[in-house]
């Protein structure tokens, strides 16, 4: 429940209210707000290097920067929240390495089982050493299988030069959805890409109404804004693969939209 409680998402603390007191939440990539939120009970800043379910937002390099900066200043520890961005996503082993900083705690999860679900929390043993046995338990932070899984998952990662896989084809799909009529921009890092829908791909839909269309396609992806589709395909996609994604998501956007009979006669 602290965890729910610390994501800037309003509408996901909703129905769990009341939820643990003491976060503060601050805008993105505003140094000043984050300074202006800080005082003497503050112990930690918790923040990805690229927001995911936000939209796909990169911290600039001044903001991540100054992040680090104003947590040394203070006595404050830094958690990265690596779940999404970890692990060559970004084209780096983790998204704080595109800013040349140093993590006092990092989170991941997700791709370090590449599909056996495990959470891990990585820091120094000074830091570390403030958890006793008992002081925290998980079913999936660290039995034999999980374990076994994320220790092979790294050897592959490592010995397929994951990050550099990221870079090449994450280049690959923002050149290649650049070239859509209906796009008006791409943002991210490597396989962690948003593109911004114009209003004429739209065409009065909104993005996780299109993500909807595109599924049925069968192509996987979600609407983050309203306007905006993310992209996260895997590391080892081939580029064939990103041209047929690419071209599921260009027939979705010339199609018309169905008018309310249709729709209905569709269901």
């Amino acid at each position: 429940m602290a965890t729910l409680a610390a994501t800037g998402q309003p509408e996901k603390h909703e129905p769990f209210q009341p939820l643990p007191e003491g976060f503060r939440h601050a805008t993105w990539n505003d140094l000043a707000a984050f300074e202006a939120a800080i005082d003497p009970s503050i112990g930690t800043i918790l923040l990805e290097p690229l927001q995911g379910e936000s939209g796909v937002n990169p911290a600039d390099m001044e903001f991540f920067v100054g992040i680090r900066r104003l947590c040394d200043e203070r006595g404050i520890l830094l958690i990265v929240d690596e779940v999404q961005t970890g692990l060559a996503r970004t084209g780096r082993w983790f998204g704080f390495h595109h800013h040349g900083i140093k993590a006092d705690i990092v989170t991941v999860a997700k791709a370090l089982g590449n599909g056996v679900p495990i959470g891990a929390v990585w820091a120094p043993v000074e830091i570390a050493s403030a958890f006793k046995p008992g002081d925290h338990g998980s079913t999936f932070g660290g039995q034999p299988l999980a374990a076994a899984a994320a220790c092979e998952v790294l050897r592959v990662m490592d010995e397929i030069d994951a990050p550099v896989l990221a870079t090449e084809k994450g280049a690959e799909l923002t050149a290649l959805l650049s070239e859509l009529p209906g796009v008006s921009g791409v943002r991210g890092l490597g396989l962690l890409l948003a593109a911004e829908l114009n209003e004429v791909a739209l065409a009065g839909r909104t993005a996780a109404e299109v993500a909807l269309a595109c599924l049925h396609a069968g192509l996987v992806v979600n609407g983050v804004t309203p306007t905006s589709l993310r992209f996260a395909p895997p590391l080892t996609v081939s580029s064939a693969e990103l041209l047929e994604g690419v071209g599921v998501l260009a027939s979705v956007l010339d199609a018309p939209t169905p008018t309310d009979d249709e729709a209905e006669v569709g269901q």
